[in-house]
């Protein structure tokens, strides 16, 4: 009897691990498969913090690729370096039937640097691969295991990679030693973790299970704010044989100033002289550092430097003044020393820069939140921020790519988040004069002024330094309207805290206007229609603006002989809501006709049940910029 339920017992297990095994594509639910370009069908993820310096990762995943648009998501990317070893990996891919066809090991991986173009040092190096199918839908599954010998950057957990991905189950483990004290950030994970405790370990489990994939919404926050996501930072921790203790954003100002840059700022006494020297005369601290920060950029350029801790800590004052590069650590920590040189207090800063403002969090401090580093001056009254890494760079100027988020400024008393400055919807301004005149047969021709502030400033000032011919290649993708020429193009910068950017452009557009018998129809607005968005039923997500501005467009054309002029009549069109306004005029004077158009778009966050509202004020804008005119022509 005992042998019979031996057998019986591995017969289950058997069974059981083979349904487990199975990746036929038929037993994936059909509610996990509407929407997606790619399921999950398992992922186990696992984090064993042994000590601060042994840190292993170990990922089993099967993900199946419904189509082309999911090949993304089969791609195996894993980065490595001197601190972080690729202890194993393998796998295999199953056809949509779920039979294997054929395996892959680390031999397979192609294996590259992985300098990013602009780097001059980088020992960072990755293993990637994609597997040569063709046809659809398929499986891959791998399992993967990596020693970290650091623990200041843990590796979170996002189950749900993209909006088009939806996960059949997914785990996530920490384990660490009961005695060790970690902080951990849980978003949007309902429940609570599964915690076992003995004399040995601690481990918590996240489980999530049946994820749908769902159609991406419009003008939607920044997925990291509200996808599932687990983060995990210890107290104490161990990094390129650098050690500290931090719980928050004090401590860990404290530690990176401290450990990372004090010892950095020397410099050759030579140099102190010099720049005593060369702001003797200038009365204030601001007139003083803006003569420095232009030393700087005359003298230095950026390049990137990603060696070992060098992944955080600049290279060294005194190098940069001898080399005349760095990389945003080591130009950030070198103009520093320059202003420090004639008594004037900065703060290095770490931000999260891109277009897309993203804050340091409150409430969790981590070190793997920031991604640039950028120069406070606190100045009496008139704190003013530096980005050091350009050389066109407006003095003062952060422009969008670091604006309107909270930062960690590391100083002498510890960390502390402050918030750069905003470039507000009246800033990011767009001024547009043009005087055209209209030709019998429907083209236009004439100047054109348009001029750019605020993060609008940032659009256009990539043309300054470019040849001619990339400039009106530029303009012509910019203005994007079939048969535009540019004669003429010139361009004034005026660089200030606020800077602006003026171009002067001579335009020629042929048949811009068809005629069609005794009948010319004219699209007022030429250079500046506004894209419609679509419609979206059920909406879940916030609408988010990241950021505002003002456009306001004002073409006078002068018309030909042959227009009835008295028989055109005026155009207004006026609407206000909470997410901006809009107006467009025409009236006609004469041989006159003037077209006038104002349009604001407010930034912030709106509530999901508005986007209703949101998509109809933007496509009722949409429909009067596309306003033609049927102008009549004398017989």
């Amino acid at each position: 009897m005992r042998l019979l339920f031996t057998i019986l017992a591995l017969f289950l297990v058997s069974v059981a691990s083979f349904a487990q095994d199975n990746y036929d594509v038929d037993l994936i639910p059909s509610n996990l498969r509407n929407r997606a370009n790619a399921c999950i069908r398992n992922e186990e993820t696992t984090v064993d913090m042994r000590s601060p310096d042994n840190v292993l990762l170990n990922v089993k995943k099967a993900i199946t690729v419904f189509n082309q648009n999911g090949e993304a998501q089969a791609r195996l990317v894993i980065f490595y370096d001197k601190n972080i070893s690729i202890k194993s990996i393998k796998g295999e891919v199953y056809n949509s039937v779920g039979k294997l066809t054929h395996k892959f090991s680390q031999n397979d991986f192609a294996d590259i640097s992985a300098a990013d173009g602009f780097s001059l040092f980088v020992d960072s190096r990755v293993k990637h691969y994609l597997p040569s199918v063709t046809e659809y839908p398929y499986t891959l599954v791998y399992h993967y295991e990596i020693r970290n010998k650091q623990n200041l950057i843990i590796p979170d957990w996002t189950p749900k990679p993209a909006d088009d991905v939806s996960v059949e189950k997914s785990t996530y483990t920490f384990i660490c030693k009961p005695t060790d004290d970690v902080r951990i950030k849980t978003q949007n994970y309902t429940g609570k973790p599964e915690v076992t405790t003995d004399e040995k370990q601690r481990k918590s489990v996240w489980k999530v299970n049946n994820i749908l994939a769902v159609k991406p919404e419009p003008y939607s926050p920044a997925r990291d704010t509200y996808f599932t996501n687990i983060q995990i930072a210890p107290k104490a921790f161990y990094y390129y044989n650098h050690k500290g203790i931090y719980t928050d954003w004090k401590e860990l100002g404290k530690w990176i100033y401290d450990d990372l840059l004090v010892a950095r700022k020397a410099l050759p006494a030579s140099t102190i002289e010099m720049i005593k020297e060369l702001v003797k005369n200038e009365k204030t601290d601001k007139d003083k550092a803006r003569k420095i920060y232009q030393y700087l950029q005359d003298k230095t350029r950026y390049i990137s430097v990603q060696i070992g801790i060098g992944g955080f800590q600049p290279v060294s004052a005194s190098e940069v003044d001898r080399l005349g590069y760095g990389d945003c650590k080591a130009l950030v920590n070198y103009m520093q020393s320059l202003l420090q040189a004639v008594n004037i207090t900065s703060y290095y800063c770490v931000v999260s820069a891109g277009s897309e403002k993203k804050s340091m969090n409150p409430s969790y401090a981590s070190m793997d939140q920031g991604n640039h580093i950028i120069l406070c001056m606190p100045l009496d009254g008139d704190t003013t921020w530096l980005e050091c890494t350009s050389q066109k760079i407006p003095f003062g100027y952060l422009s969008d790519f670091t604006d309107d988020r909270l930062v960690l400024a590391c100083t002498a008393d510890g960390g502390k988040l402050l918030r750069t400055p905003k470039l507000t919807t009246d800033e990011n301004l767009q001024i547009r004069k043009a005087e055209l005149t209209l030709q019998a047969d429907g083209s236009i021709a004439g100047k054109m002024y348009t001029a750019y502030t605020g993060s609008q400033y940032e659009n256009q000032e990539r043309l300054i330094d470019k040849p001619i011919t990339e400039q009106h290649k530029l303009l012509k993708e910019t203005y994007n309207i079939d048969n535009i020429d540019f004669e003429t193009v010139s361009f004034v910068q005026k660089k200030d805290i606020k800077p602006k950017l003026v171009e002067d452009i001579t335009v020629n557009i042929r048949n811009y206007a068809p005629v069609n018998g005794n009948k010319m129809f004219l699209q007022l607005n030429a250079f500046n229609v506004k894209r419609s968005v679509p419609e979206v039923k059920n909406r879940t997500l916030p609408v988010y603006i990241n950021r505002g501005y003002t456009d306001e467009d004002t073409i006078v054309y002068t018309l030909p002989d042959n227009v009835d002029s008295e028989l055109i009549t005026g155009q207004n069109k006026t609407f206000k809501n909470a997410f901006g306004e809009y107006t467009c005029k025409a009236s006609v004077e004469g041989n006159k006709l003037t077209y006038y158009r104002k349009f604001i778009l407010n930034d912030g966050t709106f509530p999901a049940e508005r986007y209703a509202e949101f998509s109809k004020f933007i496509n009722d804008v949409n429909a009067a910029d596309y306003l033609k005119l049927a102008i009549s022509l004398k017989k």
